[in-house]
């Protein structure tokens, strides 16, 4: 697999999930849980046509460069986020972040690669992603942006989880709560609750499809 952005279509049984992705760890993690996968360069397809597909979820994961690069990204999160449960990570936290009027800037601590942080967080008794897991739990990092907290669109989305030093580590809409973010890798090995966090996802699917039902 070439080292690019891409889009990759998942079903695991009747469970159909559309992930904007680049790392081929991504793919075997997730094919690990049960789902099969079409991949996609992310210029390969438009917004329509990934809303002709009609996924039940979708994942915008990491990437290089920041949320701009991110082919349809952005746009993504604002059409589909709405509707369709949306799990943004890394960038794709930023891509959220970015979307609804934050800034991305430069961690003040600069590129956080392969490195470990403790993450705390408050889903406020509405169970999210990261439902179930240690408070704080470790979490692995491998970003140099940030949502810029000055700037957060606190207007439209929540602050749920953060490092010691006031980090946004995830994030969520306060009316769309199917659409949610984490700034670190659940599919690192230094995450080690990782799974949970994906299979929080796929729940987080399951019950707004009851709502909508």
């Amino acid at each position: 697999m070439r080292a690019l952005y891409r889009i990759c279509c998942y079903t695991c049984t009747s469970l159909k999930v559309v992930f904007l992705t680049l790392y081929h760890f991504y793919l075997k993690y997730m094919g690990e849980l049960g789902f099969h996968f079409e991949v996609y360069r992310n210029d390969e397809l438009t917004v329509e046509e990934l809303k002709r597909k009609n996924p039940r979820g979708v994942l915008i994961s990491p990437g290089p460069g920041a949320p701009q690069d991110s082919g349809i990204s952005l746009q993504t999160v604002l059409e589909l986020g709405p509707t369709v449960p949306l799990f943004g990570v890394c960038m794709g936290l930023q891509c959220i972040g970015e979307a609804f009027g934050g800034k991305i800037v430069r961690a003040p601590h600069g590129v956080m690669h392969g490195k470990s942080s403790m993450v705390y967080y408050d889903e406020k008794g509405e169970d999210g992603v990261l439902a179930g897991l240690s408070n704080p739990f470790l979490a692995g990092r491998y970003h140099s942006l940030v949502i810029e907290k000055g700037s957060f669109p606190d207007d439209e989305l929540e602050v749920t989880a953060w490092t010691e030093d006031g980090l946004i580590m995830a994030a969520r809409h306060k009316k769309y709560k199917h659409l949610q973010g984490v700034q670190f890798h659940p599919e690192s090995i230094i995450t080690p609750e990782g799974k949970t966090i994906v299979h929080n996802f796929v729940k987080l699917i399951e019950r707004s499809e009851a709502v909508g039902s």
